[in-house]
């Protein structure tokens, strides 16, 4: 992806962002960062319903608090407590919105797609999602409920 594309991916996303209620989400250990706001659109009530065969925009704004020359997401479904991997098509954080190097005391924006594949099976789960730096440590961690539907 161009400088273009994710330049104009970024300004939807700070767009959507103002007009859009932030998502209700649980810290799960920011251990070097601290979320500031998380956004998944469409998401026009909560828990988020993500129909299967779509994809979602997900806009994560953090704050970190050490530098780091990567970055690398981890998703999660965690099922009745158990966490099963949740692939997603770009696993570099630095690919996905945020300019690395990342700087002590800069705030960022995380955006991403979550796609649903539509052989999922309908149910309710707890997704989590972690940014680890280049020491493996979390510049964030959220939980947040969802419900894949048909």
């Amino acid at each position: 992806m161009d400088f273009h594309a994710a330049s104009i991916i970024v300004l939807f996303s700070l767009i959507a962002l103002t007009c859009a209620e932030p998502v209700k989400f649980v810290d799960c250990g920011s251990d070097v960062g601290k979320v500031v706001i998380v956004d998944i659109q469409p998401c026009p009530k909560q828990p988020c319903e993500l129909h299967k065969g779509q994809a979602y925009a997900v806009n994560v704004t953090f704050n970190s608090a050490v530098e780091s020359q990567t970055s690398k997401a981890i998703v999660h479904g965690v099922i009745a407590g158990v966490p099963i991997p949740f692939p997603i098509p770009i696993e570099d954080g630095c690919k996905s919105g945020i300019e690395c190097p990342i700087q002590k005391a800069q705030s960022y924006h995380y955006v991403t797609q979550l796609p649903v594949k539509s052989e999922y099976p309908s149910i309710k789960l707890v997704v989590e999602w972690e940014l680890r730096d280049d020491t493996g440590k979390d510049l964030f961690c959220i939980k947040s409920p969802v419900q894949i539907v048909s």
